[in-house]
């Protein structure tokens, strides 16, 4: 038998043979040369102040969003699946910052959008699926079973995005000089880089929508899942967020949201140590290897501001106090059948 020179080589094919149809030449997909270009792609604009900039504020408007949705369930006494509303959260923050556009999903204002989301989730489940399923390739030269769903769902997803590439491309070429409205979203930049090819474009996409989408969501649910689990540290939390605000306790949500700023953040010290030590015990990504995700500081920011807003004003319990969460496999883990939990407000006198 020869001797394999590179046996990381033959890791890095197998799995882009599984994963290319669905993320192209995305950053999960590649390695290699191909990957160091996408990381440092990716690296360049998520970290850049104007993104940063942009982002955090996406991330305010949204969880002022997911707080008025999760107050008119309280309001009615009814439990509401959280990690669907954190799905939601996340796609309409994401598809903001990359592509500068509302999608609105946690209010099912545009059914195209949830149409892509609930598409790029099967894609997702079908892909990882693959790896235990060794005729997958045999299915797929028949279009039969899984690998009829994932062609099926890759398609309706790349026609949304193509869409919106198209869209954007018009919108760019028509902007003139007008930096403002060109360099406010990741797309817009990479247009406005000389990076045109739509299929490089929507590789970056997906990858982006998988890093910003489903890791932050399923992280925050197994981190409410945790915090529902041992109230006494919800309770550090949400007065360590208060002392970090410095708001009174009849402050609006809106105004909780817009306290938000770096430097309170930055103080928020025990609130990251929760997220961290959720990541460590329920890793969202089960195929990331050793690799610091890029997105880090990005995913901890959304996180952060969306956990703020909820425990800063909302106590919350899960609907069924006995429940123990199960991992339901995907790229990313999430919990198996949601996770219900009833909201009640922090304080009598708060204003929504």
């Amino acid at each position: 038998m020869p001797k394999i020179s590179n046996p990381d080589l033959l890791q890095g094919l197998y799995l882009y043979t599984i994963m290319s149809d669905c993320l192209g030449d995305g950053i999960f997909a590649v390695d290699g040369a191909k990957w160091v270009h996408q990381r440092k792609v990716a690296s360049n604009e998520l970290l850049t102040k104007s993104v940063r900039d942009f982002s955090g504020a996406v991330f305010k408007t949204n969880g002022v969003k997911l707080a008025r949705i999760i107050s008119e369930a309280a309001t009615s006494g009814q439990a509401i699946e959280i990690q669907d509303l954190f799905m939601k959260a996340a796609l309409d923050s994401i598809v903001n910052v990359l592509l500068g556009i509302e999608v609105d999903t946690m209010y099912g204002t545009n059914k195209e959008a949830i149409r892509f989301s609930n598409a790029f989730d099967v894609a997702n489940e079908m892909t990882l699926y693959r790896c235990v399923d060794f005729s997958w390739k045999i299915k797929k030269l028949l279009n039969i079973g899984s690998e009829a769903m994932l062609r099926k769902s890759i398609k309706v997803a790349d026609e949304f995005v193509y869409n919106l590439i198209k869209s954007k491309t018009e919108t760019v070429a028509n902007s003139g000089d007008d930096v403002h409205l060109k360099r406010r979203d990741i797309l817009s930049r990479l247009l406005e880089s000389g990076q045109t090819d739509p299929k490089y474009l929507r590789d970056i996409i997906f990858s982006l929508f998988v890093a910003g989408k489903d890791t932050a969501a399923s992280t925050l649910t197994w981190f409410i899942y945790m915090v529902c689990k041992h109230p006494d540290i919800q309770e550090k939390i949400a007065q360590e967020v208060r002392e970090a605000t410095n708001l009174k306790d009849n402050s609006s949500i809106d105004e909780l949201a817009d306290s938000l700023t770096e430097e309170t953040l930055s103080k928020m010290q025990y609130l990251v140590a929760a997220l961290t030590e959720t990541s460590r015990l329920y890793p969202a990504v089960p195929l990331a290897g050793p690799r610091i995700c890029v997105g880090k500081e990005f995913a901890y920011r959304q996180m952060m501001i969306f956990s703020a807003v909820l425990l800063g004003s909302y106590i919350l319990k899960l609907r069924d106090e006995n429940k123990v969460a199960n991992y339901r496999t995907k790229f990313t883990h999430h919990i198996d059948g949601g996770l219900y939990v009833q909201a009640s407000p922090r304080f009598a006198n708060a204003s929504p």
